[in-house]
C-alpha cells in the first residue's frame, strides 16, 4: 500500500514511480482525510465519562499503523511536497476537538502544575517590579537636566560690588578661583 509506494530502495525509484503508486497514495491520503472529517455525533457516542471517542480511537490506529510516521515523512520530504496540503488537512482534522491548552499540559503531570505555578510566581514578581519602577519614575523629574545651578557666594565681590555668581556644581566649588573659565593668556617661548 502507500507504505511499499513510499519506501523505495533508492533515488532512481522515485523517478520510476508509477503513475498508479501516486494515484494509490493520493487515494489513501483522500481515504485518511474522509475518514478523520466525518462529525462527532453525540447520540451514538454516549459513553462513560473518560472514554475514548471514535475520533481518538481513529486516531490510536492510525498511530499502531504507523501512519502518523508516514505522514511526517510526507510532510518533510523535499521530494513529496505535491501531499503538502492533503497532509496539511489531515493533521488539521487530526486536532480538531482538541484545545491548545490542554494539549500543551499533556504529559507534563506534576512538573507541568510546577511549571505553571513557577511561571505565574514570575508574573507576580514582574508586575510588581514594574509597578515599582512606574513609581520611581514618577517621582523624578521627567527630563534630566544638564544644568547644575547658579549660586552666590557671599562674601567675595564681583565686579560693580556685587556677590559672585557661581554657576559650576557645588562639587566644583572647592576648586573655585576668580580666573576660572578664562582662556590663560599665551606667553610666546622667546620673549
Amino acid at each position: 500500500g502507500l507504505r511499499g509506494a513510499l519506501t523505495a530502495p533508492s533515488p532512481q525509484d522515485w523517478e520510476q514511480r508509477q503513475e498508479e503508486d501516486t494515484l494509490l497514495i493520493e487515494r489513501i491520503l483522500l481515504l485518511i482525510r474522509n475518514v478523520l472529517h466525518v462529525p462527532p455525533d453525540p447520540t451514538e457516542e454516549q459513553g462513560v465519562d473518560g472514554d475514548a471517542s471514535v475520533h481518538d480511537r481513529v486516531l490510536w490506529a492510525l498511530h499502531i499503523s504507523g501512519m502518523d510516521d508516514l505522514l511526517k515523512f510526507l510532510a518533510s520530504a523535499q521530494v513529496e511536497q505535491q501531499w503538502g496540503l492533503h497532509v496539511l488537512e489531515i493533521i488539521s482534522l487530526m486536532f480538531r476537538d482538541q484545545n491548545p491548552e490542554e494539549l500543551a499540559a499533556l504529559g507534563q503531570g506534576p512538573a507541568g502544575a510546577e511549571h505553571r505555578e513557577d511561571t505565574q510566581e514570575l508574573e507576580t514578581l514582574r508586575q510588581r517590579e514594574l509597578a515599582e519602577k512606574r513609581a520611581r519614575a514618577l517621582q523624578r523629574p521627567s527630563r534630566h537636566s544638564r544644568f547644575g545651578g547658579s549660586y552666590v557666594l557671599q562674601g567675595l565681590k564681583s565686579i560693580g560690588d556685587r556677590d559672585v555668581a557661581f554657576h559650576k556644581g557645588l562639587h566644583n566649588l572647592k576648586s573655585y578661583s576668580h580666573d576660572l573659565g578664562k582662556e590663560p593668556q599665551r606667553v610666546p617661548r622667546r620673549r
